[in-house]
């Protein structure tokens, strides 16, 4: 069963930030992730096949910017579910969008990913990158079913980046995370390693 971000076993888990800093990934112009969660990736894109590598779409996300997703995507599912309660709702949203006080973005912990080839043509994954559950019906999911290129290519993903050390989220098969709560939840680890951080002086534009 699909543990939600939104799920109380979350946010018990406990937040020990070992003060990793913010840095720029090298493959991704304006993108930052903590320093170990950039290690990783590069660890990730040696395991790909040749010819394929990662696009990385997003990284740290403002706690301005996270909210405002939720609030956008909350009042879509409002129109959708006019009788779904404040919990629902929030249930339902963090199916594509992290409580703010769990966001791996915020904590600099996620990336948003898909594969390329080597000259930059993105391949086929079954939906696009943030299609939501209502807009891709589903096919969102990791697990969903979908045709035998995009599996294929899931799989490739998927075992490059777990190898590396980093967790899916399972409703969004682009979504992978290290150091932060679902990441330990996942993996069984005591504590997460990394918290809400601001971005430094010298990256802000």
């Amino acid at each position: 069963m699909t543990i939600l971000l939104a799920d109380p076993v979350v946010r018990a888990v406990r937040v020990l930030d070992n003060g990793d800093p913010l840095v720029p990934l090298d493959f991704a112009p304006g993108v930052l992730v903590r320093e170990c969660v950039a290690r990783r990736l590069d660890v990730a894109r040696a395991l790909l096949p040749s010819g394929v590598d990662l696009r990385v779409i997003e990284g740290h996300r403002s706690s301005a910017d996270q909210s405002a997703i939720i609030e956008r995507y909350t009042a879509e599912l409002r129109e959708l579910h006019p009788a779904a309660d404040a919990v629902e709702l929030d249930r339902l949203s963090s199916r594509f969008v992290a409580p703010l006080a769990v966001a791996p973005h915020v904590a600099g912990a996620a990336v948003d990913l898909t594969l390329v080839t080597t000259s930059g043509a993105e391949l086929w994954m079954g939906t696009a990158v943030d299609a939501t559950p209502e807009e891709s019906d589903g096919a969102c999911f990791f697990a969903a079913p979908v045709d035998a290129e995009a599996r294929r290519n899931r799989t490739v993903l998927a075992d490059a980046l777990s190898s590396a050390g980093l967790v899916n989220y399972p409703t969004e098969w682009w979504h992978w995370s290290y150091g932060d709560r679902y990441w330990a939840l996942l993996s069984g680890a005591d504590n997460a390693v990394y918290g809400p951080v601001e971005v430094p002086a010298w990256a802000r534009s």
